[in-house]
């Protein structure tokens, strides 16, 4: 039987009434709704939210016939019908107020005409008060609301603070009619990419739980190992006669590839349903949650702070900073661990700090693929010509050749891209570094200081050392004076020393010098 995958379906009713294959979240849903009333979560885009809030909309609407087979039809008795609101914020692009106005405009008539609801106050949020007082009367059961994407205007508007307030004002008075509404509702549950700990969207919504780091509901959204074995394991083994490989295999590869997310400390990893299941339907390992668009404003923050990428290795931050989105202009860290670009990989429980790294194989190659033109003037499309250059110049030898390719891929990059010299260039080293696939540590630590690139191939180690407007010699004499080839001693691979120096008048490679060790 041919196996039919839900890519891009968002509707439980149409997945479920149409033969595609359902990961099992039921009794989670029941569990949710049995326990608690005013929820929030947050998780990354595509990665199952939508297709949650279907199932919990089809639950309440007492579609009972949509579940059989499913753990809810042994776990539910009532199925009692509720009037729903699914409100989705997801729908348009946000470059001003009015955008938010209308989308609320359009989504609140549709259900005003469908409960006979007219308000007095005409603003989004009497409407939204009245209608769900409306929806309440007209069928004598609380009303359940369900937002998507609740934050998406303010994502959008990041970077332009004016925007950004009036989206988070507007929609603070607008979330806060769920508190005033609470007893004609039976629940609520927004989701969005962002947590909304220090948003303060919600400072008056203090009824509303957040479930995003709830080791209860940590698999709610994305497939965990056991769930891969028990509704995928004869499509991982058609993935691995495909690919030629053995079904542990390919079961190692996607573990490589898609598996990681960790949304609290002391669970399981979750693999991302999207790439996984793009992959076991085209029996072809790609890069697929990233080839639906990486949003800009990342890459915005990233710049904007000045932010060195190697740092995103190991990571160590507070559950306060993790909550700190009111900082996103400050601190890229929340941001970057709410859209899944990081994830917890380690929890320090004596000093409460996680600590975050890339969840996977496929986040790593594809955000440090899509910074290259961020941070450089080279287009996609010649980043795999470049790369390899800059592999084959390494691997016999050729440091000179290296120098010199990353001495002319600087030459282009004007100046409003660079904004502080020497953290810019590190940047730039650091992601074609990653490129290659070769192993390398920044500011690799010894006991005498740094070194600012370690590079190693098979046959060669390489240690670059930078100054800024001094010169080569400078850089070349640290190396020697500070030891930094001295963990390499016992190393049988040849060290190569580059001390270079960086003008801040051409705001590029100045010279280089280059000594051979074990030669």
């Amino acid at each position: 039987m041919v196996m039919k995958f839900p890519i891009g379906i968002q509707s439980f009713e149409s997945l479920r009434s149409e033969g595609f294959v359902y990961v099992d979240k039921t009794a989670l849903v029941k569990k949710l709704v049995s326990e608690g009333k005013c929820y929030f979560l947050s998780r990354p885009r595509r990665f199952g939210k939508s297709l949650l809030m279907s199932t919990i909309e089809a639950y309440f609407k007492g579609k009972k016939h949509l579940f059989e087979g499913l753990a809810m039809a042994e776990l539910e008795t009532e199925w009692k019908e509720h009037p729903v609101l699914h409100l989705d914020l997801n729908a348009k692009p946000y470059t001003k107020l009015q955008d938010l106005y209308d989308l609320l405009d359009d989504q609140l008539t549709y259900y005003e005409r469908q409960y006979d609801s007219i308000a007095t106050d005409k603003s989004p949020e009497g409407r939204f008060r009245q209608l769900i007082r409306s929806a309440k009367q007209k069928t004598g059961r609380g009303a359940v609301v369900l937002v998507d994407e609740y934050d998406k205007p303010i994502l959008q508007a990041i970077g332009n603070e004016p925007l950004q307030d009036e989206f988070r004002n507007a929609l603070k008075a607008f979330y806060g009619v769920l508190k005033s509404a609470d007893a004609d509702l039976r629940f609520t549950l927004l989701t969005g990419v962002t947590k909304f700990g220090k948003v303060s969207v919600f400072s008056d919504l203090n009824n509303l739980k957040d479930i995003s780091t709830s080791p209860k509901f940590h698999d709610i959204c994305g497939i965990s190992e056991a769930e891969l074995h028990r509704f995928f394991d004869e499509q991982v083994e058609n993935l691995a006669i495909y690919n030629k490989q053995t079904k542990d295999e390919a079961y190692e590869e996607l573990k490589r590839r898609y598996d990681g997310y960790h949304f609290c400390e002391d669970t399981d990893g979750l693999y991302n349903p999207f790439s996984l299941l793009w992959t076991l339907s085209e029996n072809k390992y790609g890069n697929y949650w990233f080839a639906t668009g990486t949003p800009t404003y990342l890459v915005e923050l990233l710049k904007k702070n000045d932010f060195k990428l190697e740092e995103f290795s190991n990571l160590e931050v507070s559950q306060d900073e993790l909550d700190s989105i009111h900082q996103a202009d400050i601190n890229p860290i929340p941001v970057l661990f709410q859209s899944g670009y990081l994830t917890i990989k380690d929890y320090q429980e004596r000093f409460k700090l996680y600590v975050l790294d890339f969840p996977n194989e496929e986040v790593r190659e594809g955000f440090v693929k899509f910074l290259l033109p961020y941070y450089t003037q080279l287009k996609e499309q010649q980043t795999q010509t470049l790369i390899s250059k800059f592999i084959l110049s390494l691997e016999r030898g050729d440091a000179d050749t290296f120098m010199q390719l990353m001495q002319s891929l600087m030459a282009g990059t004007p100046y409003e891209l660079i904004r502080e010299l020497e953290n810019h260039y590190q940047n730039v080293m650091y992601i074609i570094t990653k490129l290659m696939g070769f192993y390398i540590q920044a500011e690799y630590r010894t006991s005498n200081g740094r070194i600012d690139l370690m590079i190693g191939t098979d046959k060669y180690v390489y240690i670059i050392e930078l100054k800024f407007n001094g010169t080569a010699e400078e850089a070349l004499k640290q190396i020697e004076e500070k030891n930094y080839a001295l963990p390499f001693n016992i190393d049988d691979r040849q060290v190569v020393k580059i001390g270079a120096n960086v003008s801040g008048e051409t705001r590029n490679l100045e010279e280089w010098r280059i000594e051979k060790m074990k030669d």
